[in-house]
């Protein structure tokens, strides 16, 4: 114990007055090196106001931007195995799975839930990034295969937003499997005949970018997402020579056409809205109408003209 740190310090702050500045506080943006205060940057859907950089996301901050008014019903979370290998690497896994839902409040990385965009009924499937590096486990597998046979149900389509290092290794094969389970769960969605549309979000690498992230009707991407298999290090150093700039990008997938579209984060709702109802052969929504004063105006307008 730290005498001076755990006793002195917080006896004299509060004889001062002094309070605890969060960690979080401040964000720094990765390109610029910029400060941006985190209410600032919550509001802004957390993409960096003056360089436009798209930081990760929270899976409760991105279903309450995609859907209308902030308003969906959470999909349960499955009940499966905890740690069926009794893995261990420097702590228990079991340990591991504990202190990562006690600091998300989340029981695995996967989140789904079913509501409206733009007036469009979706069931929409989450990676949280920061549960495990979004890795694919069993957890995740099935309530990712819940989330396509609730679409199915509802008859409705599904939008997968897809952040991930890939397989969770203290799965082992079990998470492997989780590959053809979801690719089968794709399938059924698509033989009943509804939408899949995959936004592809910053990262989006391993086992997850191998199945159900590339399997979308359209595949929509976040700018300067990282999209790919394997990390550019590890293929530099397989082939043994130097890869291009920028490689791995969601902007260098759209140019070599791996992907269909690079859309701005607060542009999602408004696009998939759009596209769903190309897909569904759905009427337009009807144009908002003009509030009272400013019709008035319109209709003053081509009188005073006259005169």
């Amino acid at each position: 114990m730290n005498w001076i740190t755990n006793y002195v310090r917080p006896k004299i702050n509060s004889m001062l007055g002094r309070r605890e500045v969060p960690e979080n506080l401040w964000i720094k943006c990765p390109e610029t090196g910029e400060m941006v205060f985190h209410n600032d940057l919550e509001e802004n859907h957390f993409v960096i106001p003056a360089s436009g950089y798209h930081m990760k996301m929270s899976a409760e901050a991105r279903l309450k931007h995609m859907f209308d008014d902030s308003k969906y019903e959470l999909l349960p979370s499955p009940k499966v195995p905890q740690d069926p290998l009794k893995f261990r690497d420097t702590k228990k896994y079991g340990d591991r799975l504990r202190e990562h839902r006690t600091k998300t409040g989340l029981e695995d990385t996967i989140v789904s839930a079913h509501g409206t965009v733009r007036g469009v009924k979706i069931v929409a499937c989450v990676h949280d990034f920061s549960f495990i590096g979004g890795s694919l486990g069993i957890a995740a597998g099935e309530a990712i295969i819940q989330a396509f046979e609730a679409a199915i149900a509802r008859k409705c389509p599904l939008v997968m937003f897809p952040a991930s290092g890939g397989a969770r290794m203290q799965e082992g094969i079990l998470s492997l499997m989780q590959l053809p389970r979801t690719t089968v769960a794709v399938e059924m969605l698509k033989e009943a005949g509804l939408p899949y549309i995959v936004v592809l979000t910053n990262p989006t690498t391993g086992g997850v970018s191998a199945s159900y992230a590339m399997l979308g009707d359209v595949h929509l991407a976040e700018p300067g997402a990282e999209i790919g298999f394997a990390g550019k290090r590890v293929i530099e150093q397989t082939i043994r020579e130097k890869l291009p700039e920028g490689f791995q990008t969601s902007e260098y997938l759209l140019e070599h056409g791996m992907i269909d579209m690079v859309v701005h984060r607060h542009d999602l709702p408004e696009t998939i809205a759009r596209l769903l109802r190309i897909f569904l052969k759905l009427d337009a929504p009807a144009p908002a109408a003009l509030p009272a004063p400013v019709a008035e105006a319109a209709e003053e307008a081509p009188a005073e003209a006259a005169e």
